[in-house]
């Protein structure tokens, strides 16, 4: 089971990959098609490991990241980067839940010692 997860992660990493090069060479119609199984691969994993607080937490952030990479990215292709606003409060988000996960921890250290 370890093993083929572990795959799909590195398959992840590989669709993160092609559509951030998509972006970047201004292929602007297979970059956007590159969101889908970038985003899916991404709520695939977070299901999967979804029994784990911390594993939930950093996966869910990471979901926002790819969200506000592919929100600017459309900006920029289609909108002339107009949805950076936007792109701002999925990557404010993702930061959020990192906050708050890791200010529980902090608030859970201290009330063991």
């Amino acid at each position: 089971m370890f093993f083929d997860f572990r795959k799909i992660e590195n398959l992840h990493i590989l669709l993160w990959l092609l559509k951030d090069i998509c972006w970047a060479a201004d292929l602007k119609w297979l970059g956007t098609f590159m969101i889908l199984p970038t985003i899916s691969v991404a709520i695939w994993l977070t299901w999967k490991m979804r029994k784990s607080y911390s594993e939930l937490m950093h996966n869910l952030a990471v979901i926002l990241w790819i969200l506000a990479n592919s929100t600017w990215m459309i900006g920029e292709f289609f909108f002339e980067d107009g949805t950076r606003p936007l792109a701002l409060i999925f990557f404010g988000s993702g930061l959020i839940i990192l906050f708050i996960f890791y200010g529980q921890q902090l608030v859970l250290k201290f009330r063991s010692n």
